[in-house]
């Protein structure tokens, strides 16, 4: 089978909030990733929020999320020269094939926005699990100041589904698809 990439596409939802890491706690019996890309995925995002860490300590939040070697970064920077340089970082971890900067500039971290977005992740996954034909352990879902990142290896038709769910979901300013599609 074909994979291919689709960089980003965004579409429009409702508002709020800023960010949290949430995966879906669903049994991976279904993972379309080999153990191999799981383990390097959980390797990518270890690496790759050390190295960040150890560059810069101060001023900044990021998330590193890795799914089948795309990596997506959210967040919070004070500059477009950290954002590069953070992208720069996790450019140079082993096994990286692509990378969705998602940073945004920020000066100061705000905690309740960041207790939104975990609701907001709860509700998508929520809506997520109540559709019986959405297989939910392809999907992993993240917030970020009110936006939906959904990350994956997906059926064309499931991307759809997964996006309108979230798309309608109370809070939801927009949505951002991050899938590689099964041909």
């Amino acid at each position: 089978m074909m994979r291919r990439w689709m960089g980003l596409c965004v579409l429009a939802g409702s508002l709020l909030g800023c960010a949290q890491v949430n995966r879906l706690d669903a049994p991976a019996a279904h993972e379309r990733r080999s153990d191999a890309a799981l383990q390097d995925d959980r390797n990518i995002e270890y690496t790759a929020a050390q190295r960040i860490a150890e560059k810069y300590r101060q001023h900044i939040r990021v998330n590193v999320t890795s799914f089948n070697h795309f990596v997506l970064l959210t967040g919070q920077v004070p500059d477009e020269m950290t954002k590069a340089g953070i992208e720069r970082i996790v450019a140079g971890v082993d096994r990286v094939k692509g990378i969705a900067n998602e940073l945004g500039l920020a000066r100061e971290n705000q905690d309740g926005i960041r207790t939104s977005d975990s609701g907001i992740s709860g509700d998508v996954r929520a809506r997520l699990r109540a559709y019986p034909a959405l297989p939910l352990d392809h999907i992993r879902v993240y917030s970020e100041a009110g936006s939906v990142y959904l990350l994956g290896i997906v059926k064309r038709a499931e991307a759809d589904a997964a996006s309108a769910i979230a798309s309608t979901t109370y809070g939801v300013r927009k949505v951002v698809r991050v899938f590689e599609y099964l041909d």
